[in-house]
């Protein structure tokens, strides 16, 4: 068995879509990045990749390749999936926790699971997604990104 923890962060901006777990949802501004932003997913990645002691998203898509610019991060978890199926691992589990203080994670929080357990092959019961505010502190509480965390347990 191996455990691996993930964390990232982007800031909010006008004329972007906020997708979250590889599900869009509706607010005003979304994040920024190189690829297209999914903090949530880029958590789950470097979590995979850090229990495969495989380093992070960074190193296997570098945002100084401009041929991975708009990357889906959808391609990214898959990546990092395949990658631990290729080691003989398996996922057994991952936990997620979103922060920010708006937009409310809860409406599409099955939408996020079931997208999140598709990518990855897993079934629905074994990805849980919780989300937080920071009860108006922080870059978070005051509106300007969205961070995310995550840990994965793969068994091999």
């Amino acid at each position: 068995m191996r455990v691996g923890f993930g964390y990232d962060v982007h800031v909010l901006t006008e004329g972007r879509k906020l997708l979250l777990g590889g599900v869009e949802i509706p607010h005003n501004r979304g994040l920024l990045g190189h690829s297209d932003a999914d903090v949530l997913l880029h958590a789950i990645s470097d979590a995979i990749l850090g229990a495969l002691s495989e380093g992070d998203i960074g190193l296997h898509f570098p945002d100084t390749d401009p041929t991975l610019r708009g990357i889906e991060s959808r391609k990214i978890l898959a990546h990092a999936v395949g990658l631990a199926g290729a080691k003989g691992y398996a996922i057994a589990n991952i936990d997620t926790t979103i922060v920010c203080q708006e937009p409310k994670i809860s409406p599409f929080r099955k939408a996020i699971v079931d997208s999140i357990a598709t990518i990855a092959s897993l079934s629905p019961d074994r990805v849980s997604v919780k989300a937080k505010t920071t009860e108006g502190l922080g870059f978070a509480g005051r509106g300007e990104g969205i961070a995310a965390y995550a840990v994965c347990l793969l068994e091999g």
